[in-house]
């Protein structure tokens, strides 16, 4: 829950780092955040025991630490620890990874938004002169239908498009894939109940 409410600071701080002049006070915040996940892993990592293997069966915290756009991800792990405090059921798989699927999603857009209208804004021959327009293009690149009429001129900002690419087509593939496993349940469900009510032959 700490770490889960630190996500939304870093992203709340990096909007405004990003969005408005008050620029001190949210550099102060990110550094805070990131040390917190800092010390967090390090202490996780000493205390597990595994030594080099921790990083690869905590897979996503490493990326956390190492890549600042991912930490609104940590949010995701919200929803499994509300539900598990109210007692609530948890839903079927396929349900888990459409609402995860979607808060990502949501989470990694405004953050690839922020990130690469930081990069493109003033750039020579950027198409992308608001934040309005960085919001499009990720709307665009997520969804995978890549309209091309703003595209990132800078280094980075390219970089930052390869990811968001690489994120949409993943998000997609398993969206596509829970939903299509629902259906086949439904179906599989509804000729089970026509054969049960069929008199026999």
């Amino acid at each position: 829950m700490p770490l889960a409410a630190a996500s939304l600071a870093f992203l709340a701080a990096y909007a405004v780092l990003v969005l408005t002049p008050h620029q001190d006070v949210a550099s102060a915040v990110l550094l805070g955040v990131w040390l917190l996940f800092a010390v967090d892993y390090g202490v996780r990592w000493r205390l597990s025991g595994q030594g080099p293997r921790f990083a690869r069966t905590h897979w996503l915290d490493t990326l956390v630490v190492l890549l600042p756009l991912l930490r609104p991800l940590r949010v995701v792990k919200l929803y499994e620890a509300v539900l598990r405090r109210h007692g609530r059921p948890r839903l079927p798989l396929h349900g888990r990874v459409i609402t995860y699927a979607g808060v990502s999603v949501a989470l990694l857009g405004f953050a690839g938004a922020l990130a690469v209208y930081q990069q493109e804004r003033g750039a020579p021959g950027a198409g992308m002169r608001t934040f309005g327009d960085a919001v499009w293009w990720t709307c665009a690149t997520l969804t995978t239908v890549g309209y091309g009429d703003i595209a990132p001129v800078t280094p980075l900002g390219r970089l930052i498009a390869v990811g968001m690419m690489a994120c949409g087509l993943a998000l997609l593939g398993a969206v596509t894939g829970s939903f299509s496993s629902w259906l086949i349940q439904v179906f599989s469900r509804e000729d089970d109940q026509q054969d049960g009510e069929r008199p026999p032959g």
